[in-house]
């Protein structure tokens, strides 16, 4: 009987092993089957169940990047500091071990450092934070010009040098193909080339919106009657890039996607000349003279 039972017990532990070895198998495939799903995938776009900031595209993007990574360990480290004196003073102090309170009411060694030590924090923080504003301003420095005005409730892409513009619409959940994503295609994307640093001059027709595209790191505000500059640079690649109006700019304020695709040099010149028979080309407001009174 002996060797029966253990004959038994050893084929259930084998059977559970070999379950146990499929499924996670079968979990392991899976996980894999996710990452390279994710690392083909665009990464200009949000991802399901996404965790983290999209990747970083271009050099602003890279920086500020860069500095939320620093922040974010300032802010768990001071986190941390903070629990271990909570917890401390929680224990050492407890009514159990102090039944007569300790009477002091100023320390001086303390207050020096509790006022010293967020100085130098904020300190620490304020350098890379001046750096990155300041990178930020350089819209001098850039190779192309485009003019983006904010409306009720689309975009207008103006390409000054070129003498083009035109509007900018989310696709309809109807109209939806397959390839194209809900609520963040559209039907005229704004194209620029690939590798170029270009300057934004954001407008708006009526309310103020938001151009934001997160793994570009722009963000600013198109407010009606000023015009607001901005600079991206596209890094190498032809690679599409989402965005969306951030700013509450009405009932449709969640239908203003923004997309900007990024093509070779040659790509976008074809573009161009395609654009300029699809699209009315800039009427150019001539001088007006002005007559001298006699």
């Amino acid at each position: 009987m002996y060797p029966s039972r253990i004959s038994a017990l050893a084929l259930a532990m084998l059977k559970r092993h070999l379950q146990k070895a499929s499924m996670f198998k079968g979990f392991g495939l899976a996980m894999l089957s996710l990452m390279a799903t994710i690392g083909l995938a665009q990464a200009a776009e949000p991802q399901p169940w996404q965790m983290n900031l999209q990747p970083a595209a271009g050099t602003i993007a890279e920086k500020a990047v860069d500095l939320h990574n620093l922040l974010l360990i300032i802010i768990t480290l001071i986190s941390l500091f903070v629990l271990a004196l909570l917890v401390y003073t929680c224990m050492r102090f407890r009514e159990s071990k102090n039944p007569n309170p300790s009477k002091t009411t100023h320390n001086t060694v303390i207050e020096i450092l509790w006022t010293v030590i967020p100085v130098v924090i904020l300190v620490v923080i304020a350098v890379p934070s001046f750096k990155l504003l300041y990178y930020m301003d350089r819209t001098d420095e850039t190779e192309m010009v485009v003019k983006i005005t904010g409306a009720q409730w689309y975009w207008n892409y103006e390409y000054p040098k070129e003498e083009l513009a035109f509007d900018s619409y989310m696709i309809p959940e109807d109209e939806i193909q397959e390839g194209q994503k809900r609520l963040l295609d559209v039907d005229n994307p704004l194209v620029v080339p690939e590798g170029t640093r270009i300057k934004l001059l954001v407008n708006a027709n009526d309310v103020m919106h938001s151009f934001f595209v997160p793994s570009l790191a722009v963000q600013i505000y198109t407010v009606a009657g000023r015009t607001n500059e901005a600079w991206i640079d596209v890094p190498m690649g032809e690679t599409t890039y989402y965005g969306q109006c951030n700013q509450i700019c009405g009932v449709n304020h969640s239908y203003m996607p923004i997309v900007i695709k990024a093509v070779s040099a040659e790509d976008y010149k074809a573009w161009v000349e395609q654009a300029r028979e699809e699209f009315a080309t800039v009427e150019r407001p001539q001088t007006l003279q002005l007559a001298q009174a006699q």
